[in-house]
C-alpha cells in the first residue's frame, strides 16, 4: 500500500480506510474470484481440520460484499462438512445479531459465543494481529461475547502488512490471517 510508513507517527485510521478502499476498487477487478473464494475455503477448511471440528459445532463467517475477498465457498465448504455456519445481522445501533447461514431465525447477539472460530472482514491485518476494519464497531461489540474463539481475518493477499497498524485498547488482535494464493498464516498476536 502506498502513502503510509511506518513510524510516521500517527495514523488517521479514517484516512487509511479510505486509501485501501481505493486500493480495493482498483485491484480486485482483476482477481479471478471463483479461484480466491476456492483457496480461501481450503483454507478454511484446513484450519477446521486442524481445530478437530466436527459436524455440530459452530463457526462465525460473513456473506462478501463485491470488494472483500469472497466467503460463499468458505460457507459451503463448513456446511458440507456438517459445520454449522452463523452470519451477521447488522441492527440499526451497528450490533450484530446471528442467524445460521441459508436462512432461519435469529440467534441472538450472545449466539457468537458458541462459535468456536469467528471469520472476520478486515481492510489490513498486520504482522502482530492488528486489524483494520471498516470503522463501525460491529466486531468490537461482537467478538468480546466469544472468548473463547479463534479469531481469523480474511483480506486480499496486499493486505496483510509487515509495518504496524494502529491499534485501540479494546482492539482484540487476530491470530490468523487467511489471503487467497496462499496458506493460512499464524500471527504474533
Amino acid at each position: 500500500m502506498t502513502g503510509y510508513a511506518a513510524g510516521a507517527g500517527p495514523v488517521d485510521k479514517r484516512a487509511l480506510r479510505a486509501m485501501v478502499r481505493a486500493q480495493r476498487r482498483e485491484l480486485v477487478a482483476g482477481r479471478d474470484r471463483a479461484a480466491d473464494a476456492e483457496s480461501i475455503a481450503r483454507s478454511a477448511v484446513e484450519l477446521a481440520e486442524a481445530l478437530g471440528l466436527v459436524p455440530g459445532d459452530w463457526v462465525s463467517a460473513y456473506e462478501a460484499r463485491p470488494t472483500e475477498p469472497p466467503t460463499d465457498r468458505l460457507i459451503e465448504a463448513m456446511q458440507a462438512r456438517g459445520i454449522r455456519v452463523m452470519v451477521p445481522i447488522t441492527l440499526p445501533d451497528l450490533d450484530l445479531d446471528w442467524a445460521e447461514a441459508g436462512g432461519g431465525e435469529p440467534l441472538g447477539l450472545g449466539a457468537i459465543a458458541s462459535a468456536r472460530v469467528v471469520f472476520l472482514p478486515a481492510l489490513s491485518v498486520d504482522a502482530t494481529g492488528t486489524r483494520l476494519g471498516q470503522g463501525g464497531g460491529c466486531y468490537d461489540r461482537a467478538v468480546p461475547r466469544a472468548p473463547g474463539a479463534r479469531l481469523v481475518a480474511i483480506v486480499h493477499p496486499w493486505e496483510v502488512r509487515a509495518d504496524p497498524l494502529p491499534r485501540e485498547e479494546h482492539d482484540r488482535p487476530v491470530e490468523a490471517v487467511i489471503t487467497a494464493g496462499a496458506p493460512l498464516r499464524s500471527l504474533a498476536g
